[in-house]
């Protein structure tokens, strides 16, 4: 009984291949280096810097066209909301330059930092915002029940200063948000993760530096930076995408940049979220933690991607033959394959086969024949087990099976073939066994 095989794909054709995490999807180039990820980071961070150079150079110009008064250092004074909003573009601007890495140098399609489908999933953004807001909305209102701590009461700025601060905080915000998570929680955490399997060995590196590029205030300010970064981190793990640590991110910038913006002088104080106090961090992680209970709340009733397939290797050169998934030899009879003149055939490709002339179990089919050019010397002789041939029957391997010759005798040293015996006579030589007393000439037994 053959026991059946099991079906097997082509590579090119194969679909159960590995599955990539978000952390891993450096990987996901077909042309991927060990190095890519390396010189991608350096390059980011060359082409950032120069990127915000020019940009300043623009803002300086036109400040000075336009006729803005200048500080001491000879920048243009715009006041509270304007330079707020060069401060937001000069961190925006590091999306597409961190984009036209992944594609130039990355060799990968620049939405694979964006989320393991290639692209931003703007539905589940949405959810995480909606989920956010009440959840950090609630977090800031607890913070104004903390006492000031003998800080002078903040100046209210009035509804029209409010206004133009909050449209631009809406517009800005959410970019300079995205862009710093696609630069740690994208870019940092993939270019680790080619090296790194553990996603929490890709994840702490990125949640450190993130706390490092808000300056050094407060311990408690640096610890609430490390675990907002953790958590966002492992948010993208989880998802497979940046949706949901941008939608915490941006909620989270939009509160504290609309309190400050609500106050007289709120937005050019030089405090930044590493010198948050203690009182204000135990509020903080607690909204952290509840946001990321909440998304994995979600995440059981929603069937999100999480994972990407690997890069499929080279496939087979077009025309090749499959049979249960295995390459077919292709010098089989009606299969393309050799042929004579072929370049690489072997020396009997297009020859008569071992059953020319309807012998055999190959009859008509191409092969060696007997007087053909480098057919070897058995060609059309009979095989192990023919009569009157090599030995008699039993001999060689095959005892007992007729070879291609069967019944045909061997020439003679001048090249003549002798008649074959006459039909129903063992031939001279040829020893029979005894034949029982009762046996009777149809060869049954007479009792």
């Amino acid at each position: 009984m053959t026991q059946s095989q099991p079906l097997l794909l082509p590579p090119a054709q194969a679909q159960f291949t590995e599955q990539l995490p978000y952390h891993r999807l450096a990987r996901l180039s077909p042309r991927y280096r060990w190095w890519r990820p390396l010189l991608g980071t350096l390059v980011v961070a060359v082409a950032y810097m120069i990127t915000v150079v020019v940009l300043m150079l623009l803002v300086a110009a036109l400040g000075s066209g336009l006729g803005y008064p200048q500080d001491d250092d000879g920048w243009p004074e715009f006041g509270p909301v304007s330079e707020t909003a060069v401060d937001l573009l000069c961190i925006a601007v590091g999306i597409p330059v961190l984009l036209l890495v992944v594609r130039w140098i990355g060799r990968r399609p620049a939405g694979t930092v964006s989320s393991v489908t290639g692209r931003l999933r703007w539905r589940w953004l949405l959810l995480c915002v909606l989920t956010a807001l009440p959840i950090l909305g609630l977090a800031m209102g607890c913070l104004f029940l903390l006492p000031a701590d003998g800080e002078p009461d903040s100046q209210w700025v009035g509804w029209p200063a409010f206004g133009r601060a909050l449209v631009m905080l809406v517009l800005l915000v959410p970019v300079q948000a995205a862009a710093e998570e696609y630069v740690f929680r994208g870019w940092l955490t993939q270019t680790a993760g080619a090296f790194l399997r553990s996603p929490w060995a890709a994840l702490v590196p990125q949640a450190v530096l993130f706390a490092a590029a808000h300056g050094w205030g407060t311990p408690w300010g640096f610890a609430d930076l490390v675990v907002f970064g953790v958590a966002a981190g492992w948010l993208t793990w989880r998802t497979g995408g940046l949706e949901a640590s941008i939608a915490l991110h941006t909620v989270n910038n939009l509160f504290a940049f609309g309190v400050s913006a609500a106050v007289v002088d709120g937005l050019t104080s030089d405090e930044t979220a590493a010198d948050a106090s203690w009182q204000l961090v135990v509020f903080d992680v607690l909204s952290i933690a509840l946001y990321t209970a909440a998304v994995a709340w979600w995440l059981r009733r929603r069937r999100l991607d999480r994972t990407a397939p690997a890069p499929q290797p080279p496939a087979l050169p077009p025309g090749y033959s499959y049979g249960n998934g295995v390459p077919v030899p292709q010098q089989w009879a009606g299969q393309p394959g050799w042929g004579p003149g072929v370049a690489g055939a072997p020396p009997w490709a297009g020859q008569p086969g071992p059953g020319a002339g309807g012998v055999g179990p190959w009859a008509g089919q191409s092969g060696w024949g007997p007087g053909v050019a480098g057919a070897p010397p058995w060609a059309g002789q009979p095989g192990p087990g023919a009569v009157g041939a090599v030995g008699a029957v039993g001999d060689g391997p095959w005892p007992g099976q007729g070879g291609p010759g069967a019944g045909v005798p061997l020439p003679a040293p001048d090249g003549t073939v002798p008649p074959p015996p006459p039909a129903g006579r063992p031939e001279t030589g040829t020893d029979l066994p005894p034949t029982s007393p009762g046996a009777g000439r149809d060869g049954t037994d007479r009792t």
